[in-house]
């Protein structure tokens, strides 16, 4: 399952979002510093910096321009 971490106002997790709605993909979204803290993301992806990460399962894709290129290979 793919889990996208985003934050309110977040152009890329929005377009991210859009994205795997098009293509079907079901999804869950966590909000930074409402579902999980910008620590506990930190733990899931060391060195993150900005939303939206992304994951699916314990592989780590990566903000929007990698979810396009992960979704291609599919």
């Amino acid at each position: 399952m793919i889990t996208v971490y985003s934050r309110p106002g977040c152009k890329w997790c929005e377009s991210s979002k859009t994205l795997l709605e098009l293509k079907g993909v079901e999804f869950n979204e966590l909000m930074l510093d409402v579902d999980i803290t910008v620590d506990q993301l930190k733990t899931l992806v060391p060195g993150a910096k900005s939303v939206p990460q992304i994951m699916d399962d314990d592989i780590h894709i990566g903000g929007y321009k990698e979810l396009t290129e992960y979704l291609d290979k599919k």
